[in-house]
């Protein structure tokens, strides 16, 4: 009868590669914060490389059960450890195993946030510990991560700890209604309501939104507005739910939260090197939005760089080799974590040579090769106008004319086939290069293209819709996408026959036309002028393809449904408030629509 539950059990045996600590450590204000510390056993004189994380560090450092240090950790840290890197993962405040409170994306000291506690203040007291007491250290420290943890990164060179050497955020968290996470220029990304339920629990609570199994596309349009749709699965008593639905315009709330702002109005005092996917479906603004902001800085030249690869979001920490049905010839992903990310952090955490990364390194998807650029972006901006019988040419056209569709909100384009379930990984992360076939030959998508390219056309930047366009009703989104179409009598690569290959995709809530922060109706059937920025891109359409581009009214269920009737609050639009409208586009030497493309002459 001896009882059978053992006291506990030591997963980390003898034998083991490695060693793994577990250390609270303090703040300034007295909270301590859990924090995991790995490296190979032997390692001595090692760098600090460091991750801030919500997503529960302890299982982030327990990928495998296993007594190898490759095994236990994320894919990308290998590289690194086996190098004597000394890695560490900490859970921010109020997140799994931290103490404190926890406020997303937590703002800076400053007008929002009077505590005098945040990312860069508990970044810094987490270095100086870590220098004073981890003995198999060199004194100095790098950052890293993506997304969420990409914004600790960043936010982490503000007021910078002196041991923090170099910073390498991957596609961090920048503005979160200008084109991050939760909304692209005011429209909003339902599909994020799991995110809160996920994420802004108590451990044994959190999870998808309970919605059951089936269509997103029926749940969604069924339940109403997304207002409609968060009163019903209780999604409206998350604070931070609260906080976005109350904050529809881009007012201060979102403006001083914006983090290249916080950046702009510092000196640049840590070695940066921003990275992003091309066809990130979260977080593709801030990245490049950061560069922007801090690329004309003293020192800037040699201290920070941009990164582009051809991946979707986070997928810079894992395999490369393909996205979707976009096939590269080897690791991309590897191959820039081992000949330039680890090089980068080397350099400046180990002494080792300067290896030269240049301000902007670009994966030229197309033709599938890196370029080094000195500056970003390198294209030259050129129109190519839209224009009768649904042509697109780098001619402006001399006709008047405007093409037309009804805009159903009970009838929304998907942004993906049908069914749609959008939690599933092969669904979510692919979606931005998914074939636009599916809906080229719906009445409520606009097509137009180029003949057959008769050279190549070699695009570096944000390309920039320039689009004079009307609605019937009062209020209307408008999305745009540039399209790479490839011949049908492709029998190199024969599966991509025919394929329309979104090079960038983007939406624009109509209501904002001269005003971000200050919405208002639109005048029935008025010539608005639409201006807004496509992803940063460097692409190649190669001669014998087609440059498409589509214009639409929605993309669903991915953005909420615009009523096309003004409301104050899109999030709490009634049924009746949705009706049809007319959308109509126009070009001519009076209103130009074009796409403006960053055209490199190689």
């Amino acid at each position: 009868m001896t009882p059978d539950m053992n006291p506990g059990y030591q997963t980390v045996r003898p034998q083991a590669d490695y060693v793994r600590r577990v250390e609270m450590v303090p703040m300034r204000d007295g909270v301590k914060l859990y924090t995991v510390i790995v490296f190979k056993k032997g390692t001595r004189n090692g760098p600090i490389l460091l991750s801030r994380t919500p997503y529960n560090a302890a299982k982030t450092t327990s990928r495998l059960p296993s007594q190898h240090i490759d095994d236990i950790l994320p894919l990308m840290d290998a590289e690194f450890v086996n190098d004597g890197y000394i890695r560490v993962y900490q859970d921010v405040r109020g997140r799994n195993g931290s103490e404190g409170v926890y406020i997303a994306n937590r703002p800076i000291s400053g007008p929002l946030n009077d505590t005098g506690i945040d990312h860069a203040t508990d970044a810094y007291d987490t270095i100086d510990w870590l220098v004073k007491n981890v003995p198999e250290s060199n004194g100095k420290v790098g950052i890293t991560g993506s997304s969420y943890v990409g914004f600790t990164a960043l936010v982490a060179t503000i007021d910078p700890h002196p041991a923090l050497k170099a910073s390498v955020p991957q596609s961090p968290m920048v503005d979160g209604w200008r084109g991050d996470d939760w909304f692209h220029n005011g429209a909003f990304r339902q599909i994020g309501l799991g995110y809160f339920t996920g994420q802004m629990t108590n451990a044994n609570d959190n999870g998808p939104v309970p919605s059951g199994p089936g269509d997103d596309y029926l749940k969604y349009l069924r339940a109403g507005s997304t207002g409609d749709y968060a009163r019903a699965y209780g999604v409206d008593g998350f604070p931070f739910y609260q906080k976005l639905s109350q904050n529809p315009a881009y007012t201060a709330f979102w403006s001083e939260q914006a983090v290249d702002k916080w950046m702009a109005a510092r000196p640049l005092k840590v070695p940066t090197m921003l990275v992003v996917g091309q066809w990130d479906q979260e977080d593709s603004y801030g990245a490049p939005a950061v560069y922007e902001a801090l690329k004309d800085k003293p020192g800037a030249k040699d201290k920070l760089h941009l990164v582009i690869g051809p991946w979707h979001h986070s997928q810079v920490n894992y395999q490369g080799d393909s996205l979707g049905a976009l096939k590269y010839p080897g690791d991309t992903a590897l191959e820039f974590r081992t000949r330039y990310m680890k090089p980068f952090l080397d350099h400046y955490l180990k002494g080792a040579p300067d290896p030269h990364i240049p301000q902007a390194l670009t994966y030229r998807t197309g033709t599938n090769q890196w370029d080094a650029s000195p500056r970003w972006p390198m294209g030259a901006p050129t129109p190519l106008y839209l224009g009768q019988k649904f042509s697109l040419g780098f001619t402006a056209p001399s006709a008047e004319g405007n093409d037309s569709y009804i805009s159903d909100p009970a009838k929304p384009v998907p942004f993906v086939p049908r069914p749609i379930h959008a939690n599933d990984a092969d669904v979510w992360k692919p979606w931005l290069v998914h074939d636009q076939r599916f809906v080229s030959d719906r009445t409520d998508v606009l097509v137009y293209q180029t003949p057959p390219l008769d050279k190549d056309v070699h695009i570096m930047g944000a390309p920039q819709v320039d689009l004079f366009a009307a609605t019937s009703g009062t209020d209307s989104d408008w999305v745009v996408k540039l399209v790479d179409v490839y011949p049908d009598g492709d029998t190199y690569t024969p599966d991509m026959a025919g394929y329309e290959l979104p090079v960038g995709i983007e939406i624009f809530r109509g209501r904002y036309v001269h005003s971000l922060a200050q919405p208002q109706p639109l005048q029935p059937d008025k010539v608005e002028r639409y201006r807004f920025g496509l992803p940063n891109v460097n692409h190649t359409f190669k001669a014998g393809h087609r440059i498409m581009v589509q214009v639409q009214s929605t993309l669903f269920p991915l953005y909420d449904r615009n009523p096309q009737h003004y409301v104050p609050n899109i999030f709490d639009a009634k049924a009746g408030d949705y009706v049809k409208a007319t959308q109509r586009v126009y070009f001519g030497a009076d209103t130009p629509s074009a796409i403006v493309l960053p055209v490199v002459k190689d």
